[in-house]
């Protein structure tokens, strides 16, 4: 570029020589018109000095405007245009020719980056005269220029109001950049409102910044042209009355966000909107109710619903049939605002109405009884269907019959009433009393049994019940049973031999010998056993039962269970009629009396009090030798031996055969 400048430059030369040959020896050709009052061979020295001084410096003694700029570091000049300035604006070519030579070759292609202002955003679109104008041309460099055109390349100073409107009227910092960028006006990247201390939220982020900032009850003053200058701060905001009109007229405060949320005056915050400051107070489930649910802001009257009764806002769920005492009644005579289940309609209230509630009646749950009727027209009961008064004349309208169809034939129809109470229904209230007009009345033990014993489906032990389900009912309870005698249920150990139409019966059949308290002791005591073959005389009333009846098992309590399914068998008691004494007792003579004619009886020596001495045993009477003298007083084992040879562990006395000879007792006198 340089070369090509020289080239021109070098013609320019050429052409003067040839036209002004003598001037040609003082000056390299005529000057460029902005240059022209330095013509002549006098003024050469006001450029080139006096030989020593750089050209460029007298360039800017002249044109301070550059000087300025490059001291500044600011502009072209102080940039990529620090060389000689001969090099950019060479001269003496005549006076047409131009002397600022563009490094991109004209004005519009110039990098403007170059000059250390680099077009940016809206700037970029702007034509260059647009703002190289004398109207702009406002700063330092621009009073210190020579050039006297009105338009020019410096001068322009880099703060937005040299060229731009205030439109903050002074309001703001001077550095529009804070919060503008080269783009549009309308946006501020660099201003961010939530810095400040009113951040922006909800509905104020999209108001004009004028509203507030130019609202009249800022008062806000104007300048010499007559702009309202905006206020920025201070602005009053502590309270949302600084700028909105209260329209509950002071009723509930100034605190308006107590209740409202920047999203919009319709929008309330649940979470910090005190109700209970109202005249009515939000309580259970009303707090959760939204509130267009109540409040209709669409109308002018919506948004102050009546409240004095459920009513004012809640339909009648009962159709009318909610009546106390005869008198219909609003709800918050059964309900609470906790919600319509449960009811507050309390155990002591439903005392006072025709049907107190007691027993176990007092811990039923209300939809128990009164329940939905399912079909039921609304009409009836109302939306809620709830059946308030049920009939309660007798158990059976609530109650079904637990019972199947055991009772059906009774003249009550099998009532509750008569075995059950209110109570429960187990236990029953049919008692001792009431069972003993029954075929089986409760005696002893049997009065102690849990009815399921014997009534139960299951009766651990007895015959299963052939009754069908249905007939049990749900209860699962045989009220009539068939079994009344004891065999029925307990296993008889004595294999019917004492029941009606047995070996020995006897009318009363167990009862004969034995209580419904207990099996054991029997109670067969002596005075009964006088009316069985071996009445108990003597030694016989102090010997247990098992003693002659050895099939009892001595010191044994009865086999359990005793009941008719019970898994072992019993042994079988038959108490067999002895004949005689050898029955029970083994003979001590062994047999020495068989041949008696009363074939040795015991009876016909020993009585029942002892076996010792034998009592009714009359030596002079039973046998051969009648005993005189001083024989009454021998003892029997003098003339009775013992005889050792006898089998057994006990030895016993040999009475028969006995020689009645004297010789065999007493020796021979005579010495033989």
């Amino acid at each position: 570029m340089r070369r090509a400048r020289l080239a021109a430059w070098l013609a320019t030369l050429a052409l003067g020589v040839g036209a002004a040959p003598l001037a040609a020896q003082i000056s390299p050709g005529p000057l460029a018109r902005p240059h022209h009052e330095l013509e002549g061979p006098r003024q050469c020295t006001r450029c080139h000095g006096g030989g020593r001084e750089s050209l460029s410096s007298q360039c800017t003694s002249c044109h301070q405007d550059i000087a300025w700029l490059r001291e500044r570091k600011r502009g072209y000049h102080a940039r990529d245009g620090r060389g000689e300035c001969a090099s950019c604006h060479p001269d003496h070519a005549g006076p047409d020719f131009a002397l600022v030579q563009w490094p991109d070759q004209t004005p519009e292609r110039f990098a403007h980056a170059r000059a250390g202002w680099e077009l940016a955003g809206s700037h970029r679109d702007l034509a260059c005269d647009q703002c190289h104008t004398a109207r702009l041309r406002t700063g330092p460099a621009a009073r210190l220029s020579a050039r006297k055109s009105p338009g020019g390349w410096v001068g322009l100073d880099p703060e937005c109001s040299s060229c731009h409107e205030d439109v903050h009227r002074g309001a703001l910092d001077r550095d529009c950049a804070t919060c503008h960028d080269a783009g549009k006006w309308t946006v501020t990247p660099g201003f961010d409102h939530d810095r400040t201390h009113y951040p922006l939220t909800g509905e104020h982020s999209t108001v004009g910044c004028d509203k507030c900032h130019l609202a009249p009850r800022l008062a806000p003053r104007r300048d010499p042209a007559g702009h309202l200058i905006p206020i920025y701060t201070p602005v009053p905001h502590a309270q949302c009355s600084s700028c909105h009109e209260d329209p509950h007229a002071g009723r509930l405060g100034p605190a308006c966000d107590r209740c409202h949320t920047t999203r919009g005056f319709r929008t309330i915050d649940r979470n910090r909107f005190d109700h209970d400051r109202t005249r009515y107070p939000l309580r259970g489930r009303h707090a959760a109710v939204a509130c267009a649910g109540c409040h209709d802001f669409r109308k002018p009257d919506g948004k102050r619903p009546p409240f004095a009764t459920c009513r004012s806002c809640h339909s009648d769920p009962h159709g009318g049939t909610a009546t106390l005492a005869g008198q219909e009644v609003d709800c918050e005579a059964c309900h609470t605002v906790a919600g319509f289940l449960p009811s507050s309609f309390s155990l002591s209230r439903h005392q006072a109405t025709r049907y107190p509630l007691e027993g176990k009646h007092r811990r039923v749950r209300c939809a128990a009884c009164h329940a939905r009727e399912p079909g039921s027209a609304p009409s009836r009961w109302g939306s809620a269907r709830v059946v308030l008064r049920p009939a309660f004349a007798a158990c059976r309208d609530c109650h079904a019959d637990d019972h199947g169809t055991q009772l059906a034939a009774r003249p009550d129809r099998g009532e509750c009433a008569v075995c059950h109470s209110v109570q429960g229904c187990v236990p029953s209230r049919f008692d001792r009393s009431a069972h003993a007009r029954l075929k089986l009345p409760l005696e002893g033990r049997h009065a102690a049994i849990p009815c399921s014993a014997c009534h139960g489906a299951r009766r651990p032990g007895l015959p299963p019940i052939t009754l069908a389900a249905a007939a049990l009912g749900r209860a699962g309870v045989a009220l009539r049973l068939a079994q009344t005698d004891c065999a029925d249920c307990h296993a008889d150990p004595h294999r019917g031999r004492f029941a009606p139409g047995g070996p020995r019966a006897q009318a009363q059949g167990c009862l004969a010998c034995h209580t419904a308290e207990r099996f054991r002791p029997s109670t067969v005591d002596q005075a009964a056993h006088q009316r069985y073959a071996l009445p108990l005389e003597g030694a016989h009333r102090a010997v247990p039962c098992f003693g002659c009846h050895r099939e009892i098992t001595p010191g044994a309590a009865a086999p359990r269970p005793t009941l008719v399914a019970a898994a072992a068998p019993f042994p079988l008691l038959t108490f067999a009629r002895p004949s005689g004494c050898a029955d029970c007792h083994a003979d001590p003579h062994g047999g020495q009396f068989a041949a008696r004619r009363d074939g040795g009886q015991c009876d016909g020596c020993h009585g029942v009090d002892a076996f010792a001495p034998a009592s009714r045993f009359d030596h002079d009477r039973d046998a051969a030798f009648p005993l005189r003298g001083a024989h009454e007083k021998v003892p029997c084992r003098r003339c009775h031996p013992t005889d050792l040879t006898a089998p057994g562990p006990t030895p016993r006395l040999v009475y028969r055969p006995v020689s009645g000879k004297c010789e065999n007792c007493h020796g021979n006198r005579r010495g033989t």
